[in-house]
Formats: C-alpha cells, sequence, structure tokens
C-alpha cells in the first residue's frame, strides 16, 4: 500500500512540474497569417538601427536543460513620429548565431548544428546556407492588459507569420531604444521542425523542445 501511495505521489508531483514548466513562458506569440506593412506618416523620423548595439538575445531547451546565444542585427530602420513608433523594419543575419553558454568544440558543434552546417544536417534548424537572413517588418503598435505591443512580420526560413510581442520605448537626443520583454515563438510554425515531438514520433525524451525565447533589443540614430 504504501509503494502505491508513492507511485500516486509521483505521478503527482511529475504532472505539476510538467504543467509549472509550461507556464514559466511568458509573452506566447500566436503566429497568425502575416498582415500588411504599416504606413509611417510622411512627419515621421527615419532612425537608422545601430548594429553594433543591437542584438537579440535566445533561448532554447530540452530535457536535460537549456542554451543560449544571441544572433546579430545587420540593418534596418525605425519610423519615429511625437516620439512613438509608427512603423520599421530590420534585418537579422542567421550567419551570426552564437551559442553562449559553451565553449571549445561543444560550442562549435551546436553553432554548426543550429546553422546546418555538415552533410545531411543544413535543414535541421536554420540552413543559414539557403536563408542567410531573417527579417521582422512593423505592421502595427498596440495596447494589451497595460502593456504596448509590437505588432510585425517575422520572416524565418522563408516562411512569413505575424506576432506580438511586449516592448518598451524610449529617447534620449537623437538615439531611440527598443527593448522588448523576453518572449516566445513556436520555432516549428516557421518549419524548424528538428527533433520536435509535434512533428515526429517516438522519440521518447530525445526532443528539443518547439518553444525558443527571444528577447530583442534594438538602438537606432536618427539620420
Amino acid at each position: 500500500m504504501k509503494t502505491k501511495v508513492m507511485s500516486v505521489f509521483a505521478a503527482a508531483t511529475l504532472l505539476i512540474t510538467a504543467i509549472s514548466c509550461k507556464g514559466e513562458n511568458k509573452n506566447e506569440t500566436d503566429a497568425a497569417a502575416a498582415e500588411a506593412v504599416k504606413e509611417a506618416p510622411m512627419e515621421a523620423a527615419t532612425y537608422t538601427v545601430d548594429t553594433a548595439s543591437s542584438t537579440i538575445e535566445w533561448v532554447g531547451s530540452k530535457p536535460t536543460g537549456e542554451h543560449t546565444g544571441t544572433i546579430a542585427v545587420s540593418d534596418g530602420m525605425i519610423k519615429v513620429n511625437a516620439d512613438k513608433i509608427e512603423g520599421g523594419t530590420f534585418t537579422v543575419d542567421m550567419k551570426t548565431i552564437t551559442v553562449t553558454d559553451l565553449e571549445g568544440d561543444d560550442k562549435a558543434s551546436l553553432e554548426g548544428h543550429l546553422k546546418g552546417e555538415g552533410e545531411g544536417k543544413e535543414d535541421h534548424f536554420f540552413n543559414v546556407a539557403q536563408y542567410p537572413t531573417a527579417n521582422f517588418e512593423i505592421t502595427g503598435i498596440s495596447e494589451k492588459e497595460g502593456k504596448t505591443m509590437i505588432d510585425g512580420n517575422l520572416t524565418i526560413k522563408g516562411v512569413k507569420k505575424n506576432i506580438s510581442f511586449p516592448a518598451t520605448t524610449s529617447m534620449e537626443g537623437d538615439m531611440m531604444s527598443l527593448t522588448s520583454e523576453e518572449f516566445t515563438i513556436d520555432r516549428t510554425e516557421w518549419n524548424v521542425n528538428y527533433a520536435s515531438k509535434s512533428v515526429f514520433e517516438n522519440l521518447g525524451d530525445k526532443f528539443v523542445n518547439d518553444d525558443i525565447k527571444l528577447k530583442v533589443m534594438i538602438k537606432a540614430k536618427k539620420a
């Protein structure tokens, strides 16, 4: 009887843990059909993205842990009118995918796998040889639960989907900053399917979670 009670307790604990872990993903996005790009008014000023201080941080996870990294923003512009964002776009250089929690051969191996280097691994993740850039274009600004939401089309591997994420903006002299809260996207919406339980069967614990956590940090200077 004691063994049976302990088994039930263990099962309940595992269920609670699984539910808790699922709830840890903040600001989960719903990928929707691409939308028309927001047209900025004529009087809006153009701010050119400072690529040296703009980046995207990412977190990917699996049952045995997680990996962290960054990707560089290679160019872009933001349209601002009366200190409010009215439009814009930026390009992400997928060839700069960097892993920050590993060193040496392990770091190089994972970076290569993510980029699609190695025979038979080209399309496991991002296949940067075929799709060297990703892109985000603003389609609107909205409010949700007291937060400013940046709505836009995210293009990865040639697939364009509309998402929304919370962000704060600030102005200081001729510089503007856009910093998102951490948010998550479901990578399979952009055909990044490697080791996904929602795509492949019988993976056991050899899977990679579909959710990728992102944080966008953009700085731009008035042109």
